[in-house]
This record gives C-alpha cells, sequence and structure tokens, in this order.
C-alpha cells in the first residue's frame, strides 16, 4: 500500500495524463523579470533590535484572507487543495541532501511552518496542460529564510534524487522573479508511475511568509514557467494583508 505522499503523486500523475490526452497544445506565459538570479529586488536595510527578532508569522485565518482567490486571477478557476495532498509528514529522500526540495512537493518545509494553505488552479484555456498550485507557508521571519536559502543551495547541488519510491531528476535553477524580499526558482521532471512530468517551483519570500508556486506540464516538453500574472496577483495580496 502507497504512503500518502506516494498516493498524491499518483494522482498528479494520473491527472496529468488526463489533461494530455484532452489537450493539444499549450501555451506558457511568464514574467520578463529583471533579477540579478537570486529573485531579490529590495536592498538590505541596517539591521536593529526589532528587525534581527524578524515577523511573527501569520496564523491560518489570516493566511486564508491572503491566499488568491477566481476574483483575483483571471483565466483560472481556483480550488480548495485536499488537507491529505499536503499531509503533515516528512519521507526521506535519497541523497538527504536533496531533502528540502523533496519537503517542498508536499508543502513541507525544515523549520516547518506554523500554519499552510493551499489552492489548485486549472486554466479555463482548453489547450493549456498546465498544472498549477499555490501554497502560503507561515513561519518566524529566520525559519523562512532558512527556507529559501536550502532550496537556492539544494536546486544549484541536486542533480536527482529518490523520493516516495519516485524518481527526480534534471534539477537546476533558474532565474526567480524580482518579487517579494526574495525568491528562488528552479525546475526538474518528475518520473511518477513512467510519466515523464515536467515542473517548474518559484518560491517567493515576503516577510515570514513563502508563497510556493508550482506548475507541472501534463503534455511533456520543456519545464512550464508559472505565470507571472499568478505570482505577482500573489505576492501583492500577502504585501497588503501584512
Amino acid at each position: 500500500m502507497k504512503s500518502v505522499p506516494g498516493r498524491v503523486l499518483v494522482s498528479i500523475g494520473v491527472m496529468a495524463a488526463l489533461a494530455a490526452t484532452a489537450a493539444c497544445g499549450a501555451q506558457n506565459t511568464g514574467a520578463d523579470d529583471k533579477s540579478d538570479g537570486n529573485g531579490s529586488k529590495k536592498p538590505a536595510a541596517e539591521a536593529t533590535p526589532a528587525a534581527q527578532e524578524g515577523l511573527k508569522p501569520l496564523t491560518e485565518a489570516q493566511l486564508a484572507k491572503a491566499v488568491i482567490t477566481k476574483s483575483d486571477v483571471k483565466g483560472y478557476r481556483v480550488g480548495d487543495t485536499p488537507d491529505d495532498e499536503i499531509p503533515e509528514v516528512s519521507v526521506p529522500a535519497k541523497p538527504a541532501a536533496c531533502q528540502a526540495l523533496a519537503d517542498m512537493f508536499l508543502l513541507g518545509t525544515e523549520p516547518d511552518a506554523t500554519a499552510r494553505i493551499s489552492r489548485s488552479l486549472t486554466s479555463l484555456k482548453p489547450t493549456d496542460g498546465t498544472v498549477l498550485r499555490v501554497g502560503l507557508l507561515a513561519h518566524k521571519e529566520p525559519d523562512a529564510k532558512k527556507v529559501v536559502a536550502d532550496l537556492r543551495t539544494q536546486s544549484g547541488s541536486c542533480d536527482s534524487y529518490e523520493h516516495t519510491d519516485y524518481q527526480y531528476t534534471g534539477v537546476k535553477p533558474v532565474k526567480a522573479p524580482a518579487l517579494g524580499d526574495e525568491a528562488v526558482s528552479y525546475t526538474m521532471t518528475s518520473d511518477i508511475e513512467g510519466t515523464k512530468i515536467p515542473v517548474t517551483y518559484t518560491v517567493v519570500r515576503s516577510g515570514s511568509t513563502l508563497a510556493v508556486f508550482s506548475a507541472m506540464s501534463a503534455l511533456g516538453g520543456r519545464a512550464p514557467e508559472v505565470p507571472a500574472d499568478v505570482v505577482e496577483a500573489q505576492v501583492a495580496k500577502i504585501e497588503k494583508a501584512t
């Protein structure tokens, strides 16, 4: 019997296969970003005692108000993500040096988030085979910074890894958007039940909150870009909420 993470992976693989059958093409959109590769746009300010303590994490209720809805993004259906698709478990990755990348698939982090919320986005275009997911993770600010740092390091050093009996290959960093306080983006190919699915991740830190975006291509080929309008709308809503 497969673990919860394993079942989640299989369900995504099946969904991707069905989308590939129904779709005859895909249209990717992306940001014309001008970041320096680290996705940081705000210069570091002089540290003060209050700043060193960092921002407190948002509550689950605050995350629920800050997450995007269909009124915030045009051209998408926005639905809740079932709780069992973001389980509070961490399955060891092989090698362990890729653990942060593996955990992010299920919106997991080390240190753990104090609250999490996730939404699934489906394009209204019948020819768009991209499966999108948005997650908000509440952390203490130093912990949020650590998560981004770990993802940045591992996306540059982990070429491939195994997680829940599935293989992930071709991991590589890509230019991140210049949004929030800092951001990191990377791509990889998931091999799920023999189906190869390119996926792109973008993680933006806004204060103590991490906005996680993933885009999976149900049609194969190159990894899709995370739609810039979705990222911009979500980050703007977090900044407004905080």
